[in-house]
């Protein structure tokens, strides 16, 4: 599955800490403080019940690597504030899944030195709420959201460690 389907519209996901194609700051990375960026977003559908979040490194040595999964974020959301907490479920009634590491919540950037890495934040309106528990795969989210994907949007930043 892609993450979309054929009815599914355009928003404006967007940052205050970086830009399309920018380079993470590092107190987002697992050189900083591997806290979770700023994110905002923008022409939502109104038939949007709920929010679903994935971060992922295509570029990871292993294949794709996930970052963080949230999902059952409000309809009446329009923005996540830097340093979400890694619990399994928010003060909101959002809900975390499992990063490839197998943790909860956010993981930032951390790849090996060299080249730099892509991370795509894909952001998805859907127009159910979820019915799954904290800790679930995005394999899983993706399988639950098939069919329900209104619109999604997506920011790319990129990063890279030295050494």
């Amino acid at each position: 599955m892609t993450g979309t389907d054929a009815r599914s519209a355009e928003m404006l996901l967007t940052s205050a800490a970086f830009v399309q194609g920018a380079r993470i700051p590092p107190v987002y990375t697992c050189e900083g403080d591997n806290s979770s960026p700023p994110l905002a977003w923008s022409r939502a559908p109104v038939e949007a019940r709920s929010y679903a979040l994935v971060c992922d490194d295509p570029d990871a040595p292993r294949g794709s690597f996930v970052h963080w999964v949230l999902y059952n974020l409000s309809p009446d959301a329009v923005e996540l504030q830097p340093g979400v907490p890694a619990d399994p479920e928010l003060p909101s009634g959002a809900r975390q899944g499992r990063n490839t590491a197998g943790k909860v919540g956010y993981m930032g950037p951390c790849p090996p030195p060299g080249t730099p890495h892509r991370y795509f934040f894909r952001l998805y309106a859907l127009d159910i709420s979820l019915n799954l528990p904290p800790g679930v795969s995005k394999d899983q989210l993706e399988q639950a959201m098939d069919q329900h994907i209104v619109a999604q949007g997506t920011l790319m930043g990129v990063y890279q460690r030295d050494g």
